[in-house]
């Protein structure tokens, strides 16, 4: 879109939708201005997105995307994470067909209370609120950091928006579409230390735009 029809929103009409859309779903101007920039930069059309399936602790599974240049370099950096925090790799469609693709709505969790966002979910028509995990050793930090998602299809997120909105509910700018775990995968503690370490370390790399795991 940017490199033919050029990053002049007055003259590419395609790239000028495109941040009124994002305008519209409250995307910062910083992330546009970002993802402009680089997909300008020299190279950047190469860019491609991979997913790659992960055996972690327990039982658990995790799905890790990656948009890259340089495949050979991703799927080294996530193999080498994963061996190195226990894990392994697995097949491609081991783990995906356990999870599916849904539009979802992240409002943190200290924003608003699951009553409120069921009755806003209900009144919207979406699928379902799923609430954050808690474990025992949580922190305030963590707490601080955790999501409700409101789960709903693409005909109705706008109206989603729009009933969070008008209750005064923040939430968190649009992501498209995540993968949820169809069955929830339960772990016991250690298993559950061991894959959260795992996911961060993942994360951390530059390549990987999301993880997603089954466990709970």
């Amino acid at each position: 879109m940017i490199k033919k029809g050029g990053t002049n929103p007055m003259s590419n009409t395609t790239l000028a939708a495109l941040i009124e859309k994002c305008k519209e779903l409250d995307i910062p101007k910083d992330i546009v201005d970002r993802n402009i920039k680089r997909a300008t930069e020299k190279g950047q059309e190469a860019y491609i997105e991979k997913v790659y399936e992960v055996y972690g602790y327990g039982g658990a599974s995790i799905v890790v995307e990656v948009l890259t240049d340089k495949i050979t370099r991703s799927v080294a950096s996530v193999r080498d994470v994963v061996r190195e925090c226990g894990g392994k790799m697995a097949d491609p469609g081991s783990v995906t067909f356990k999870f599916r693709r849904a539009r979802v709505v992240n409002i943190k969790a200290k924003d608003a209370d699951k009553d409120q966002l069921l009755s806003i979910a209900l009144d919207a028509g979406a699928e379902d609120v799923i609430e954050p995990p808690s474990y025992e050793d949580d922190t305030d930090e963590d707490l601080s950091e955790r999501y409700f998602k409101i789960v709903t299809s693409n005909e109705n997120y706008p109206t989603v928006i729009s009933k969070l909105r008008d209750e005064g509910v923040t939430f968190e700018p649009d992501n498209g579409s995540e993968l949820l775990p169809l069955t929830p995968v339960e772990v016991d503690d250690e298993a559950l230390e061991l894959n959260k370490d795992l996911i961060s370390r993942l994360l951390e790399l530059d390549d990987v735009d999301a993880v997603y795991t089954d466990q709970v």
